[in-house]
This record gives C-alpha cells, structure tokens and sequence, in this order.
C-alpha cells in the first residue's frame, strides 16, 4: 500500500485492516513523505504535536499501531534532492524537521479563524 504521508494514523490503520479483511497475507505500507514531527501552519491541517503519531512512536511502533508488516518512508535528503532545481526553490520541510521560515503563531488552534455567520 502507497500513501502520500501518515499523520494521525487513524487513516493506514483503518486501510490496512480493510485490506487484510479482503484476504492479503501481507501489508507492506510505503509513505512518499518523511514523517511528519511539527505542525503545518502553511496549509496542511495539523495544528499540534498531539496529533502527530511520528512525534510519539518510532516506525517500528507506528508499524504495529497501523498493523502493517513493514513500513517505510521516503527519506528528507530524497524529498530535497527531487526538490532540487529552479521551480522548487524554497522547498518547505517545516513539518519534517520543526525549522520554520516564519515565526510560529501564538494561536495555532485549529478553528482560530472561525466565527459564526450572521442571520
């Protein structure tokens, strides 16, 4: 199973077993991201560590949380080497590494810019 990053968890977990309910002997799980360790402020929806399985458990323990039989992802020095020509210049890996280009927000709270429509 290919999957483009695992942020909570819930989602391979939920997919891995629908898999193996299909009858797979095997799930060997491949992410196309690092690991996700810091919140996105620029546009994924994590507004905390809390929420990031990567930040508690090694791979081998987000591997057993998720019930796969492997589990791998794509290395940061992949991602920036692929990034690594004129029309990715100023690749963010903020949420792969915790080094922000701006300053984190003090409210980073997931609804902070919801309010209730007038009648």
């Amino acid at each position: 199973m290919i999957d483009d990053s695992i942020v909570r968890g819930t989602t391979c977990a939920r997919i891995v077993r629908l898999v193996r309910d299909a009858g797979a002997k095997e799930v060997h799980v491949r992410i196309s991201a690092p690991p996700f360790i810091s919140p996105c402020y620029y546009g994924v929806d994590i507004d905390s560590k809390d929420k990031l399985i990567a930040c508690k458990h090694t791979i081998d323990e987000i591997k057993d949380i998720i019930g796969a039989d492997s589990l791998g992802y794509l290395g940061r020095d992949v991602v920036e080497s692929i990034a690594a020509n004129e029309k990715c210049k100023g690749l963010c890996c903020a949420c792969f590494d915790g080094n922000y280009a701006t300053k984190e927000p003090d409210n980073n709270a997931k609804h902070r810019f919801e309010q209730e429509l007038p009648e």
